[in-house]
């Protein structure tokens, strides 16, 4: 059996800011919004925030005939399409695949985005499992999320492994707490008001691979 690394997928594997700022150009061209309107969504948006807050505001600025849920609908049905994996990305998780490596992604979010987003870039091709708390009723950091995605991936927790992410809580703090060495993807300072304990901080996480690579578990 191989060495276990769980990724987040989130502006870990997949970078979200650059793929809203398509969606926010998009939103706004099929919406006839007002020159403005790009520019007031991706300042706006946070990727920590409840989506239908979000949208009750982009509701309420732009006077939008459509329902809260659905302007949330259509955001999860067309923010794949905007999502891309860089080819560093994808190299780093073939060379972990071809050392023998067993891999799988366990995130937060709505079960039809996340699934949406690790289709359309391929990523369910690269990874040997995908754990999803929108299917599965639970999320980060509760410690049965990441025994599903360890599973899946047909390793068990008990046998040490990684989780790579970028939330210092649900990533971090919740990987050591089942027993995982972690790696703190911080590509954003001061993000977080207290540093989580990880073993190894990065600032992308394509720094991570070799990392991993040279420390099995």
């Amino acid at each position: 059996m191989g060495s276990l690394a769980l990724f987040d997928l989130d502006d870990t594997l997949i970078a979200l800011s650059p793929a809203f700022r398509r969606f926010a150009r998009d939103f706004a061209r099929q919406y006839a919004l007002p020159a403005e309107a790009e520019d007031w969504l991706f300042r706006a948006w946070d990727p920590y925030q409840r989506r239908d807050e979000f949208f009750a505001r982009v509701r309420e600025r732009y006077g939008l005939a459509e329902s809260v849920e659905d302007l949330w609908r259509l955001y999860r049905t067309r923010m794949p399409e905007f999502v891309e994996l860089r080819d560093e990305v994808r190299d780093g998780l073939v060379a972990m695949r071809r050392a023998g490596w067993r891999l799988g992604i366990v995130t937060n979010g709505e079960a039809d985005n996340q699934l949406g987003k690790v289709e359309r870039t391929g990523l369910d091709r690269l990874v040997d499992s995908v754990a999803v708390s929108g299917a599965l009723g639970i999320r980060k950091p509760d410690a049965e999320i990441f025994r599903i995605a360890a599973e899946g991936a047909g390793c068990a927790l008990a046998d040490g492994g990684w989780m790579v992410g970028d939330n210092a809580h649900a990533d971090i703090e919740g990987g050591a707490a089942v027993g995982l060495r972690t790696v703190w993807v911080d590509g954003i300072e001061g993000r977080w008001d207290v540093a989580p304990a990880a073993t190894v901080v990065v600032k992308d996480v394509v720094e991570a691979f070799p990392i991993l690579l040279t420390r099995p578990c």
